[in-house]
Parts: C-alpha cells; structure tokens; sequence
C-alpha cells in the first residue's frame, strides 16, 4: 500500500526552491493538492509538481520550517528529484548560499563536479 511520507527539512526560503525547482523543470505552486498514489491527495502550502504521478507537497512546521511529504512508491519522486530528495535539496542549497553571499555583495562561481556534486566558491569583490 501506498502512502504519503513526510520528511522535516530546513527549507525556510521559497524564492531559493523555487529556484531549485526552475533549475529542474519542475512547477512550484502555492496552495493546492499533492497527487499521491490513486486517488490520494495531500493539501499543501506550496506544492512540487512533478513530471511524474506524484508531487511533493510542502506544510510549514511549528519552526516556521517546512517539512516535505510525498509519496516514494515504486520509485517516481526519487527518479526525479534524487533518494530522499537529495538533488533537490541540494540545489536550494546553492541557491539559498548564492542568494545570501549576493545579498553580503560578495561574488560567487559554482561549477558543476561530473560526479554531480556541486562547489561553490564565495569571495569578496
């Protein structure tokens, strides 16, 4: 039986997702439905929608955090956004970094590794 997921984070910026999400393809919207297995659903504040069956639905925690919850049957969310949304994660990451050392006037070049990894170098101007 399928069922939703839900995994606490640290995504706190949405500009930052929403630009990790544009980075991948994927459609970041606000207030609506997450498609889970058959007919299930799940309401979130924003959700991920992906290319897939599935979305990935976000709900603000009592930290003012969001926690992301989806539905990892048979290996749809994580075909798209890495084991335990692990390429998403990461991608907010570097988004989240270059907004903050941009917002400091500091400059920043990110070079993608071939193994997937990605560095980033931050320095003042």
């Amino acid at each position: 039986m399928s069922h939703f997921v839900t995994i606490n984070t640290e995504i706190k910026d949405i500009e930052a997702l929403s630009l990790a999400c544009a980075e991948m393809n994927l459609a970041l919207l606000d207030n609506t439905e997450a498609r889970g297995f058959g007919a299930t659903r799940r309401h979130g504040e924003h959700v991920i929608r992906l290319n897939g069956p599935f979305d990935i639905a976000l709900t603000k925690n009592e930290t003012g955090r969001y926690n992301l919850s989806t539905d990892w049957w048979e290996g749809h969310v994580e075909k798209e956004v890495g084991k335990d949304f692990g390429r998403l994660l990461q991608l907010y990451a570097v988004h989240k970094a270059t907004k903050e050392a941009r917002r400091r006037g500091l400059l920043v070049q990110r070079k993608n590794r071939q193994d997937g990894s990605i560095k980033l170098m931050i320095g003042g101007i």
